[in-house]
């Protein structure tokens, strides 16, 4: 019975991938700050029925001050900047290579959350960061000089991007698709008046539409699919399958744009299949504290965190305001919303 939502995650990462092959190919008629637009707001067409469908609808403006702030640096640094970064670099080098230097978005998550979101990474953790740095670096060594400058941008894409991530995750009473159609709606709608202030848009009205479009499926129907998938087969699993994206990215840059499959991209997909497996497998145990608290956001019943029903305890996942009393207790565990903390004395 999960073989549809294999398949439904498996879409989700095909859809992403294709996102740098054509993004290459739009780039030679619209400028980054365009195509970063169209594609943001493509974005949020894309999830606009997920918002709709979720019924409680959310205005920026009427979330407590601590949640804006989060929501607007994840629309600064994950909408804006993010993409203007990664298509600046994407100019400079193969597709290919920018498919796979995305990579390091999970090493900018996870050395941002050691450092500043109270993320802890155990000693496999930074092993794996440092295998798919590496790739990365055997990479850029193929590309020439314009290489090293591609990879210092796609860098500060995936560290703009891995504080979105963070911040995202922090923010409480807001759907993720919610969150994606504001990032989308705001970034984009300023990214392209940007872009058209700065230049004429001289592409054709193919090529606006084909950005679109682009981001309608690589970024907003990905994610919609990203999520029913996470909601199904968990967060973890999809985000293995998810992580195929690259894959795809390369793949789709050989066939679509006739890029070479040269040995630097061997070794780094090698390197990056062994790191990312690590970096799934790394989760910690310690004794911490939940502080009492009142929030909402998507839970389901099956974790040990979210006991707040009597009776008719709802399937699956679904949100509401529930409260939790203060606990101190010991468990394997990842970063989720529930565990940003520092290990605790005993």
């Amino acid at each position: 019975m999960q073989l549809p939502v294999i398949l439904i995650a498996l879409l989700s990462a095909l859809l992403f991938g294709a996102a740098t092959p054509i993004s290459k190919n739009l780039l030679s008629q619209l400028s980054s700050f365009q195509l970063a637009g169209l594609l943001y707001i493509g974005a949020a067409i894309g999830v606009i029925f997920i918002v709709v469908r979720d019924g409680k609808f959310i205005l920026p403006w009427r979330m407590d001050r601590k949640n804006a702030i989060r929501l607007l640096g994840a629309v600064i640094f994950g909408g804006m900047l993010g993409p203007l970064a990664l298509l600046a670099g994407l100019r400079l080098a193969n597709a290919s290579s920018v498919s796979m230097w995305l990579n390091l978005e999970m090493v900018a998550t996870a050395i941002l959350g050691h450092f500043i979101f109270k993320d802890h990474l155990t000693r496999t953790g930074w092993i794996a960061a440092g295998g798919i740095f590496l790739s990365a670096v055997i990479l850029t060594s193929g590309e020439g000089s314009a290489g090293i400058l591609a990879g210092v941008l796609v860098t500060l894409a995936c560290i703009c991007w891995g504080i979105d991530n963070h911040l995202t995750a922090l923010i409480d009473g807001i759907t993720p698709a919610q969150s994606t159609f504001w990032k989308g709606l705001v970034a984009g709608t300023t990214n392209l008046i940007i872009g058209i202030s700065i230049a004429p848009l001289i592409g054709s009205m193919g090529a606006v539409f084909g950005g679109l479009v682009l981001g309608v499926f690589a970024y907003g129907f990905s994610i919609v699919l990203y999520i029913t998938a996470a909601q199904h087969l968990g967060a973890t699993r999809s985000q293995l399958i998810f992580s195929s994206a690259p894959f795809w990215g390369i793949l789709l840059s050989i066939l679509l744009l006739g890029e070479k499959f040269t040995w630097q991209l061997a070794v780094a997909i090698i390197l990056f299949v062994v790191s990312l497996v690590l970096l799934m497998r790394e989760q910690h145990q310690h004794h911490h504290i939940h502080e009492e608290i009142v929030h909402e956001h998507p839970h389901r019943h099956d974790d040990g965190h979210h006991d707040h029903h009597d009776m008719d305890v709802p399937d699956g996942w679904h949100s509401h305001p529930h409260q939790h009393d203060f606990l101190k207790h010991a468990h394997p565990h990842l970063p989720d919303l529930h565990h940003r903390h520092s290990h605790t004395k005993e």
